[in-house]
């Protein structure tokens, strides 16, 4: 993705590049060249050319940036001598200079370096080339100069630093948000296959866009017509005289080829495709989704769909609805994308029934290209959004979307739906990657999203995200003319684990409007009230509206009311009643307006999960911390060597995996193995009294009732005798003789790898009713402190690690620092794909692992590290990686 919003399609460079060299190089102009070759250098010799597009691919590598069919950058490095250095260099044409393309090709060819064991580059530029001195100075690696006679030597490390990382990420980010500004802010709309019949999807997107106003111009094509509802046609988009920046197509999936031509011909930026017909349709259909999206990217096009509902944005000066829902919502400062067309209709018309109004909106289909992570990147900088919401069936790229909705999420709420857990729609099964509920969970918790069940929770939430301040504390009040509704929204409150500051205020079903509104005022003002919660039954003899009318008088003359939200259930309406709302320039509810629900349970909970998301964002973020005494790449030997002899996945052997563990310095409480009682008496003596007994048997590993475990035998009678005992239950000889740890509460610190989200780190209680009832945390790694410390402490049976009941506490620091030394190792050596310790035992004393298994294999591939690129839609790219 190039910083204008633009693709490029970057790729290895091959001997049958010749011709298209000699023509870049034409167009080069004068002074490009000489920046370059220091000369003027106006052909390309027969012996260069040859040497410029044929590469070993290792130590020499050259990629080319394509625009279509024509190189417009070429970035090449050369190892010098036998050394772990590279000369590097690169040249863009003059016409797309300014794009970012230098930058893309030096990470690109960095990358590319590092995989082939290069650690440094070397480059030689002109003094006066500003341009490219400024490239490899921005681009976050410590570059040292020497200037000699007008040239400037440069030399740096190519590993990536925490610098290079943020400025590629930050780059990212504005090359996304940019490609997706263009398609939400089109200066021209070409609707192709604008029909004159009013019941075809052409008719409906032209009809739409008229409707709204739309402040650009509009382009109706369709050969067979002069207009369409009065405005002029055009037989082909090619035949439009200006510019097309946005082209809607809505004709049947067949004719999306001829019709993409003519878009790619025409220099058409951005395509919203509604058609179906495509993944959604089988195979054959996939084929030409594939085909679509791989003309348009090469072409430098970004798309929407297929099988799309289509965009909106509700910018005054922009006013574009190119979709098929004939009903809007106003203007408002929230974000929707919806994975999902035909839900989406419904979705506009509900929010527009609720009063929540809406600054931009995208419903991407069967999102081949145009992505969640799209819409995350754009609406953290745009200044019309403050609420995220996203309707997700599936996860194109769950790693960045972690990434993106932690870093979001810190200034901007998102709330999702995540349907598809039991089945993925065929026409997105090809374009995703399976997520296990686990991994949707902790993805969410970790990032700070706001996970809801239904639609319904949706809405409620952003309504009260999008009208009222977020809450300081979980200290709330009630105020109503009801106790029977007081003391249900009560109830709702702590089963939410809220804190009621008081008793529920009731003003009686005879007080007016008056008395109403300054209970609501000095319930309000209190200093031991964080949110308030309104409930209301109107009486018969004054009408309903008064009241509603006094309490946003009420709340408008209270100062504490920006810092404090309200909810309410009046009149048992349902979004922001009219009575309730603070309009804005368009007559649509701004913030200040008060919220309304069917019921006090569904305000409450919507007040919960708010209470909770501002609780996450006002929480020390924490930092990446290195444990003390790491030794990486010890392990990675060890493993390598552990991996050579059979390559595929493989079990570690106890000795394999305590010298790992201790490559992190994890301890293992010292054991021997051995196969007779009187190798168990001798170990028991050598490890030192009082020692436990365990079999080896896998059907007596780690069960809650211990039966395959003695502990505590403190002599060579009770040691001789365990193993006597034990053997006769198994029928096995191996055993392990393992000195006796400080007694503490059993924990489980687990390794899951999910091969398309990455590494979670578990955390759980040991025992039977931990394991019913699925009693365990998950975080992603990398893992902050923060994120260690608030792992030990989610499973709901944590209260027993900090003395719940007169029990004595447990180090809960040894524990975080051991959860961080185990997601360390799983940075550090992706090739472990799963750990288990258990027993950890947790007590004042530390945290001992008593137990420890590892498996071993080929690491997974990591969908959001290295160089920018787009994401993939199941093609290989290991070969031809398009830039993001």
């Amino acid at each position: 993705m190039l910083s204008d919003g633009g693709t490029v399609h970057l790729r290895p460079i091959t001997p049958d590049d010749a011709d298209r060299l000699l023509a870049f190089h034409g167009r080069l102009s004068e002074r490009t060249r000489y920046f370059r070759y220091f000369g003027p250098y106006p052909r390309i010799p027969k012996r260069d050319l040859e040497r410029f597009s044929t590469v070993d691919h290792a130590d020499r590598v050259a990629f080319a940036a394509m625009l279509g069919n024509d190189i417009v950058a070429v970035g090449r490095y050369d190892r010098l001598g036998d050394s772990d250095s590279a000369e590097v260099a690169f040249v863009v044409e003059d016409n797309h200079q300014g794009r970012g393309l230098g930058s893309i090709l030096l990470e690109h060819l960095a990358a590319a370096a590092r995989e082939r064991g290069l650690k440094r580059f070397v480059a030689e530029v002109l003094a006066e080339n500003s341009t490219m001195v400024r490239v490899f100075r921005d681009a976050g690696y410590q570059v040292s100069r020497a200037f000699e006679e007008g040239v400037l030597h440069l030399e740096f490390a190519i590993d990536p630093t925490e610098e290079s990382v943020a400025v590629a990420r930050a780059r990212e980010q504005a090359a996304e948000a940019r490609s997706v500004h263009n398609l939400l802010h089109p200066r021209s709309v070409a609707v192709i296959g604008a029909s004159t019949d009013h019941t075809k999807i052409g008719h409906a997107v032209l009809r739409n866009l008229l409707a709204a106003d739309f402040a650009g111009t509009v382009y109706p094509v369709n050969p067979e017509h002069r207009s369409v509802r009065g405005v002029r046609a055009y037989p082909s988009v090619l035949d439009i005289p200006d510019q097309v920046d946005l082209a809607v197509v809505a004709v049947p999936a067949s004719g999306v080829d001829e019709v993409m031509d003519a878009c790619l011909a025409k220099g058409v930026k951005t395509l919203v495709v509604i058609s179906s017909g495509f993944a959604d349709a089988g195979p054959d259909g996939r084929s030409a989704e594939l085909r679509l999206v791989s003309e348009a990217r090469a072409h430098g096009m970004r798309v929407v769909g297929p099988n799309a509902l289509g965009v909106i944005n509700t910018d005054p000066g922009v006013r574009l609805n190119a979709t098929l829902a004939p009903r809007l919502p106003g203007r408002g400062r929230t974000g929707f994308f919806c994975q999902s067309g035909a839900l989406g209709t419904a979705i506009l018309a509900d929010a527009a029934d609720r009063g929540l109004g809406l600054s931009t909106f995208v419903s991407a289909g069967n999102r081949a290209d145009v992505s969640g992570n799209d819409l995350l990147q754009y609406w953290e900088t745009d200044p019309a959004t403050d609420v995220v919401l996203l309707y997700l069936e599936s996860f194109g790229n769950p790693r960045k979307f972690a990434r993106l909705a932690r870093r979001l999420g810190r200034s901007k709420p998102i709330v999702a739906v995540k349907s598809g857990r039991h089945a993925v729609r065929p026409e997105l099964a090809a374009t995703s990657v399976p997520v296990d509920e686990a991994s949707v969970r902790a993805l969410f918790e970790q990032a700070g999203v706001l996970r809801v069940e239904t639609l319904a929770q949706l809405f409620d939430t952003a309504l009260l995200l999008a009208h009222q301040p977020l809450p300081q504390g979980r200290r709330i009040a009630v105020v109503g003319n009801s106790t029977a509704i007081g003391v249900l929204a009560a109830d709702a409150a702590l089963s939410q684990d809220l804190i009621l500051a008081s008793e529920p205020v009731d003003v009686g079903s005879q007080a007016g409007p008056a008395d109403f509104a300054e209970a609501v005022r000095a319930t309000l003002s209190r200093d031991d009230v964080d949110a308030l919660v309104v409930v209301f039954v109107p009486p018969l003899a004054v009408p309903g509206t008064a009241y509603a009318r006094a309490l946003r008088e009420a709340v408008a003359g209270a100062a504490c009311s920006r810092r404090k939200p309200i909810v309410s259930t009046f009149l048992a309406l349902e979004g922001v009643p009219e009575e309730l709302a603070v309009p804005g320039p368009d007559g649509a509810p701004t913030r200040g307006s008060v919220p309304s629900y069917p019921s006090p349970e569904r305000a409450v909970f919507a007040l919960a999960r708010v209470i909770r998301y501002a609780e996450w964002r006002s929480a020390p973020q924490g930092r990446f911390a290195r444990p003390d005494g790491v030794r990486a790449e010890d392990a990675r030997r060890l493993v390598a060597d552990a991996m050579a002899a059979e390559g595929e996945e493989r079990l570690l052997t106890d000795a394999e995996t305590v010298r790992l563990l201790d490559c992190y310095g994890i301890r293992v409480v010292p054991f021997r193995v051995v196969g007779t009682a009187d190798e168990a008496v001798a170990a028991a003596e050598e490890l030192g009294y009082p020692v436990a007994l365990k079999s080896a048997a896998e059907r007596l590993r780690h069960r809650t009732d211990l039966a395959g475990v003695r502990l505590d035998l403190d002599t060579a009678e009770s040691v001789r005798g365990a193993y006597t005992a034990l053997h006769g239950l198994s029928g096995v000889d191996e055993m392990y003789v393992q000195r006796m740890a400080p007694k503490g509460n059993s924990c489980v610190i687990g390794l899951q790898d999910d091969p398309s989200f990455g590494t979670l780190v578990s955390f759980g209680l040991s025992g039977v009713a931990s394991d019913l009832l699925g009693d365990r945390a998950y975080r992603a790694v990398p893992l902050t402190d923060a994120d260690a410390a608030n792992l030990v402490r989610a499973p709901r049976a944590a209260p027993l690690l900090t003395g719940y009941r007169g029990g004595d506490p447990a180090d809960l620091e040894a524990l975080q620092d051991l959860v961080l030394r185990v997601a360390a190792l799983a940075e550090d050596v992706p090739e472990v794909r799963g750990l288990v310790l258990e027993p950890v035992l947790a007590s004042a004393d530390g945290a001992h692992v008593s137990g420890a298994r590892a498996t071993v294999g080929p690491p997974p591939s990591r969908h959001d590290t290295g160089p920018r690129r787009l994401r993939s839609f199941g093609v290989d790219w290991a070969s031809s990686a398009r830039t993001s």
